[in-house]
């Protein structure tokens, strides 16, 4: 009887702190994927911006159902072979009770739940931004139901579900270096190595339209990014989520400077998109590797991801892939960094006792790394290279050559950006409007 009181006294009780916690960095996580749309929407021509904003808004919608029907249950339902979820009760959303807690935690599942649809939603908005300009909407909104049904909710289940195989093995990814960046950075490279490049690539002009965009967009992501990271240890007891936090901030500040003074050398200016760009970059490294590294770990990390991202932007210019807005080089990049990274900077002082290279803990954790790093990163470019290839054999994802021409928004969406009729008009005005002023991410680097 003493052993069962000692039990249940041990048994997790609801939290209303780390319960509203949680729902605030949920929220926090949402915003993300409109910040993502203002990022991307500003990098691409005029005639492209409404498009990009759809293509990171679909998520929203898309992604949400299926969560609720399915997507949950195969993310984190009980394991099946290390490969999958499932649990009956979590379909549709029906037989979880109010109070019913996530199991060795002190929310209620469905707090846990909604926090991680947030992050289903916003990875594969991620991958839109290398297909700018190109691709019909009723065949992106497909692939991204394709896409987190059979890449997506998996992935999650291996990384982090009960009994998934790198969950097992001892892959650190904290919040998603492998899950969500590596996953959508080579899902898009997968993508575009199907569809092809953009009419006049390599030729035309194709620079950002509206820089001050791509600046909020970035500012509401790292703002946003606080809740993305700090949020996924599930609670505040402990101070984990608070370093998590600090090395955010330290790696991303570090990643922005190292991306600028990289961009100075090499091209002799230090631009706006190339602050955006490197913060990015930044909080793309540290989210795998924040709860295992020290502030100093951080700046290493944000530093070298800001570095090597940068120089990575202008890989599809040498290699001739069409990676409209840099998802390749910023996001699977800086989360392959970021992931291997934790193999030399892990202090064994955060979430684990884990220690890499630096800090006497051998290669171990390197090598575990790889393996979580590259399976995710093979299966993802396969499979979604195959639904691509298999929708543009069927419905087709590519717009007709004249309407990429004219402008996507029009031809999609029967809507342009920006209308400047009611401001005294005129077919010099127009021309303005429409022509293709702007677009992608690598702009400064490496024509």
């Amino acid at each position: 009887m003493a052993a069962a009181i000692t039990l249940a006294a041990d048994a997790p009780t609801l939290s209303s702190a780390n319960t509203g916690f949680m729902l605030i960095c949920s929220a926090l996580v949402m915003l993300m994927t409109p910040g993502l749309a203002f990022f991307y929407g500003g990098m691409v021509r005029v005639k492209s911006t409404l498009n990009m904003l759809m293509m990171s808004f679909i998520s929203l919608g898309i992604v949400t159902i299926l969560w609720v029907l399915y997507g949950f249950s195969l993310a984190f339902g009980t394991d099946s072979g290390s490969l999958i979820g499932w649990n009956s009760d979590w379909v549709g959303l029906s037989n979880i009770g109010l109070t019913e807690l996530w199991d060795g935690y002190t929310i209620p599942i469905f707090v846990f739940l909604v926090f991680q649809l947030m992050f289903a939603i916003i990875t594969p908005a991620l991958i839109s931004g290398a297909l700018a300009d190109r691709v019909k909407f009723s065949a992106w909104a497909l692939f991204v139901a394709l896409w987190a049904t059979v890449v997506y909710f998996p992935v999650a289940h291996w990384v982090w579900g009960a009994g998934g195989w790198a969950f097992e093995l001892g892959v650190i990814d904290f919040a998603g270096g492998t899950a969500v960046h590596i996953n959508a950075g080579a899902a898009a490279l997968g993508v575009i190595l199907v569809i092809g490049k953009r009419v006049g690539f390599k030729k035309d002009p194709m620079r950002p339209h509206s820089l001050p965009l791509v600046m909020l967009g970035a500012g509401l992501l790292w703002f946003g990014w606080f809740g993305f990271n700090a949020g996924s240890w599930l609670g505040n007891d402990d101070g984990v989520g608070a370093l998590m936090f600090v090395n955010t901030q330290v790696a991303t500040a570090a990643a922005m400077l190292a991306w600028l003074i990289y961009e100075k050398i090499r091209h002799g200016a230090f631009t706006t998109l190339g602050a955006a760009s490197g913060a990015v970059a930044g909080l793309v490294a540290i989210t795998p590797a924040g709860g295992a590294v020290s502030p100093l770990g951080a700046i290493a990390v944000g530093a070298i991801a800001g570095l090597l991202c940068a120089m990575a932007v202008g890989l599809k210019y040498k290699f001739g892939y069409d990676d409209s807005l840099d998802v390749v080089g910023v996001h699977l990049v800086g989360g392959i960094v970021g992931s291997l990274l934790i193999g030399f900077f892990a202090s064994g002082k955060g979430q684990s006792e884990v220690q890499g290279l630096f800090y006497g803990g051998g290669l171990e954790q390197f090598w575990k790394q790889c393996a979580g790093v590259f399976a995710v990163l093979a299966y993802s470019l396969v499979v979604s290279a195959i639904l691509a290839f298999l929708l543009d054999k069927t419905i087709g994802m590519r717009v007709s050559e004249d309407d990429e021409v004219a402008g996507i928004d029009q031809a999609e969406h029967a809507e342009t950006a920006y209308d400047f009729s009611g401001a005294g008009g005129g077919a010099a005005r127009t021309t303005a409007v429409t022509a293709p002023v702007a677009d992608t991410a690598s702009k400064k680097v490496d024509a």
